[in-house]
């Protein structure tokens, strides 16, 4: 197996692979796999949002969100990739999650163009980014080329579809209770 083309450059809290940002620096190690254009990715966040906040801010995890561009192919204009790349510029002002979170929460639908540039710049403005600093980093798009890398070493590593969760390198069903459950048993606190 040939190693994945490390990208130009990775988003501030990057995982040390670099290929996810990492959230929080609890021992149990979750890993959570998405597509911002996926639907079922969107149900896990909406579900699991505040179960994984609760977990990351009690320092019971470390959570590496891991975004792809699987979903390519159903939209007009590479919008995973886009919106991937989006969420790297976010993470370089500290705000990966709420930005990943309103991603999801205006999902557009699969098969059309997706959000346009203007409308990633506008999300910024609700999850709390310095405006020109995102759109500076939207237009020069430095980390386009980081979701194909974390695509192919997900894929290398056995991801086959999004939303995929791991919880202490085990997968687990992506729903905040099998979550929690695995988390209290990785940390022998069950």
């Amino acid at each position: 197996m040939t190693q994945p083309t490390p990208p130009s450059r990775v988003p501030a809290g990057a995982t040390p692979e670099g290929d996810g940002i990492l959230i929080g620096s609890g021992p149990v190690r979750v890993d959570a796999y998405i597509d911002f254009l996926c639907p079922f990715c969107r149900q896990f966040e909406l579900a699991a949002e505040s179960t994984l906040a609760k977990l990351v801010a009690d320092q019971q995890i470390s959570l590496a969100y891991h975004p792809m561009n699987f979903l390519d192919e159903a939209s007009t204009t590479s919008y995973s990739t886009r919106a991937a790349a989006a969420a790297g510029c976010a993470a370089d002002q500290g705000k990966f999650l709420p930005y990943a979170h309103e991603l999801f929460v205006r999902q557009p639908p699969e098969g059309g163009a997706g959000l346009s540039d203007a409308e990633l710049a506008d999300i910024g403005d609700a999850a709390g980014l310095t405006r020109t600093a995102f759109a500076d980093c939207l237009a020069k798009a430095p980390y386009r080329d980081w979701p194909s890398y974390v695509t192919e070493r997900a894929v290398d590593a056995g991801v086959g579809g999004t939303p995929t969760v791991l919880v202490a390198g085990a997968s687990v069903d992506p729903e905040p209770r099998a979550i929690s459950e695995a988390v209290a048993a990785a940390s022998g606190t069950s």
